[in-house]
């Protein structure tokens, strides 16, 4: 079911071709309710035996326009998991700490240990996506920074991080549409930014940026996945099975005690009281 949204290879991507509207062959919510659930629990049973085992970090990345609902899906999809192994780190403008660094300075020293699952909420992909089509860096630039991310996430790879990047794909009519019900939604002003409507007119560069991102960036080892997000329950229900696929991949298993299991067990027997 994934491969169509899985990228893996250098080639050219046009995002005109995948639709956003997109829901596979399911039909409805209700189709998948009862799916859902199961795989929530399994996603729940994995977190633990990644935290026990300390053998890897997941780190989920996740990319998108406004309003193609980044904080819905990680609300939606993995806030079930046991927050003592897991976290959500959001990215804005730098700080001018920040920006004093190298551009992969922030990100990197909030990537997960072994034992722990992150997901970002943009990530180090905006200094080469907001600056780019802002004319802040130029395009030799922009291709240098991905040269040194691709080499970035080969190493977090090798250091036992699985980089799972995914880019929720949505209409400019479906953002247009999000945007009118936060500006008639008074629960929902605080998410409205009047620098989402003026960022609407950048619209094809940004598209051009991303398709030039997944060409250079989609490995084997850190590939892209192209989510449609404009039916969320369909983007909340592939998300969660892409963490999935990739967690089951790492075979994951409780670590072997260290100790006599066994002969503990008849000291605590002979301890107890008998009936």
């Amino acid at each position: 079911m994934l491969k169509p949204y899985r990228l893996s290879n250098e080639e050219k991507i046009d995002l005109r071709h995948f639709d956003p509207n997109d829901t596979g062959e399911i039909k409805s919510k209700e189709e998948i309710r009862e799916e859902f659930e199961q795989l929530e629990h399994k996603l729940r049973e994995l977190q633990d035996k990644l935290f026990a085992a300390k053998s890897h970090g997941v780190l989920i990345l996740f990319q998108g326009m406004d309003c193609s609902g980044k904080d819905g899906v990680i609300k939606k999809v993995l806030s079930n998991l046991n927050p003592q192994g897991f976290r959500a780190e959001s990215f804005k403008k730098p700080t001018a700490d920040e920006a004093a660094h190298d551009f992969l300075w922030r990100t990197h020293k909030v990537v997960p240990g072994k034992g722990f699952i992150t997901a970002f909420n943009r990530s180090y992909y905006e200094e080469v996506l907001i600056t780019r089509v802002h004319g802040i860096i130029k395009d030799d630039e922009a291709k240098s920074r991905l040269h040194h991310i691709r080499h970035f996430e080969q190493m977090l790879a090798d250091s036992g991080v699985v980089v799972i990047k995914i880019f929720l794909h949505i209409s400019p009519d479906f953002q247009l549409e999000k945007i009118r019900e936060r500006l008639e939604n008074p629960e929902k002003h605080w998410k409205f930014d009047p620098s989402d409507l003026e960022e609407r007119q950048y619209w094809d560069q940004y598209q051009a940026a991303y398709e030039d991102v997944f060409r250079y960036t989609a490995t084997k080892q850190a590939p892209w996945y192209i989510v449609p997000a404009n039916e969320r329950w369909f983007r909340d229900y592939l998300v969660l099975r892409i963490v999935l696929r990739a967690m089951e991949k790492l075979e994951l298993s409780y670590p072997q005690p260290k100790i006599e299991v066994q002969t503990l067990l008849e000291k605590l027997r002979e301890e107890l009281p008998s009936d």
